[in-house]
């Protein structure tokens, strides 16, 4: 068996803490060209960081858009009067984003304009509020926009993720759980400890986070801990296994994996009345239950065939469906928001992928290139994955799309990572206002 327990414990590449770094290695053959114009900042002194270069890295790095250096644009322009057509044209761009920053108090105000080049018209004219130490969420706010109005994709640049890294020597190693911004900043330890901590899941909200930890007595428990108050509560710390934690969508529930009654098998605990309820009952092993979006259903990973592969089980009746058959090994599944599909470690010639499962068609389609590739979670807008994998020998975090035709590497600058989750909340929503 390979799932996440014994990977996780059988894992001694050295590993540590440090920002992760996006490096594009595969974008759309044919990307739209974007240029971003530097902000002008109409107040007093400087700005601790640069939102338009923050909205040109986000989509530049996401495989989709190239976009045009300062240094060759022919005009700055400021506002709508100041946008010739003729000269954009000339350097081929096809959109072009304007804006400016004003103080508004102590917060800050931001207008962006988003032309298109080719049919001289406005297609975005907004304005945000947000604080001072905000500029990283208003620039990601802008990105998300400028991406959606493109693509017709929900952006998720003002989304997070969350992993794990460990770092010293193996007998005296240390375990840290993390968040930082989709595009690898802003990083802050949740959790440190001495023990192996692993399957860390967000709760739909983005406030509330769970996960395994050897903590107490080197053996595993689930703990629940609000990212607010950083309080946090033990689950589960039953005899044997207590792993693969999984909130609900609606977030009352967790699915999670038990082995009390002696094999391991996926349990629901209900967060409010802390009822426990038994789904499946099999000599086999059952292990990482991943939720449907509308709650209805549960996916998982099952020996019960003789090999892992992928199982549905409804809730309403627990009937339970066979969904893989290709390969003798697919594990850890997660499906897409709209239920079409599902994505899985799926083995073939020896080596381990992320593979993508069409449950409407039946069709396979291996989307990534390495050979250890794990742990798959989605991105709320589904057009994107992240996954653990090695590079060089070294373990790093990877993204791929859907189609496979986006790839990109997220390795730390000092060494490795792994259990990546891709949380369904932005970290800020802001409203659009009147200029």
């Amino acid at each position: 068996m390979r799932y996440s327990l014994i990977i996780f414990l059988s894992f001694i590449s050295t590993l540590s803490f440090a920002e992760l770094r996006i490096e594009v290695t595969q974008g759309v053959d044919k990307r739209v060209q974007v240029a971003v114009v530097p902000f002008e900042w109409r107040g007093k002194g400087q700005l601790t960081e640069n939102l338009s270069e923050i909205v040109d890295s986000d989509l530049r790095l996401s495989g989709r858009f190239e976009t045009t250096d300062v240094e060759q644009m022919l005009s700055l322009p400021r506002s709508a009067k100041e946008v010739f057509y003729r000269d954009w044209k000339l350097l081929k761009v096809e959109y072009l984003l304007i804006g400016h920053i004003r103080p508004e108090g102590e917060a800050l105000r931001v207008h962006y304009e988003l032309y298109n080049i080719p049919k001289q018209s406005i297609e975005v004219s907004e304005s945000i509020v947000g604080n001072r130490e905000e500029i990283r969420d208003l620039a990601h706010h802008v990105s998300d926009v400028v991406f959606e109005k493109l693509t017709g994709i929900e952006g998720a640049f003002s989304t997070r993720i969350m992993y794990v890294t460990a770092q010293g020597p193996l007998d005296n190693r240390v375990y840290r759980l993390n968040i930082a911004d989709a595009d690898g900043h802003r990083v802050s330890t949740v959790l440190e400890t001495k023990e192996p901590v692993l399957s860390p899941a967000w709760a739909p909200d983005g406030n509330r986070i769970a996960y395994v930890s050897f903590e107490r007595d080197s053996k595993p428990s689930i703990y629940v801990q609000d990212l607010s108050t950083h309080s946090r509560i033990e689950l589960s710390r039953f005899a044997g296994l207590n792993s693969a934690p999984a909130f609900s969508p609606d977030g009352k529930k967790l699915a999670l994996v038990l082995s009390k009654t002696g094999n391991p098998d996926v349990w629901i605990y209900d967060l409010e009345s802390r009822i426990l309820r038994q789904l499946t009952r099999h000599y086999g092993i059952d292990t990482e239950p991943s939720w449907s979006a509308d709650g209805e259903s549960i996916v998982f990973t099952s020996s019960r065939s003789g090999k892992p592969q992928i199982y549905k089980i409804r809730l309403r009746d627990l009937k339970i469906e066979r969904l893989t058959f290709e390969g003798d090994y697919n594990a850890r599944a997660r499906l897409l928001p709209d239920g079409s599909g599902l994505v899985m470690v799926h083995r073939r010639d020896g080596n381990f992928y992320i593979s993508l499962l069409d449950l409407r068609r039946g069709r396979l389609s291996v989307l990534t290139e390495t050979t250890l590739d794990e742990s798959p979670s989605i991105a709320p807008n589904g057009s994107m994955l992240i996954y653990a994998t090695q590079f060089r020998d070294q373990g790093i975090l990877a993204a791929v799309s859907i189609d496979g035709g986006i790839k990109f590497n997220l390795p730390s600058s000092v060494g490795d990572v792994r259990e990546p989750a891709w949380s369904s909340k932005k970290r800020k929503v802001f409203t659009a206002i009147s200029e």
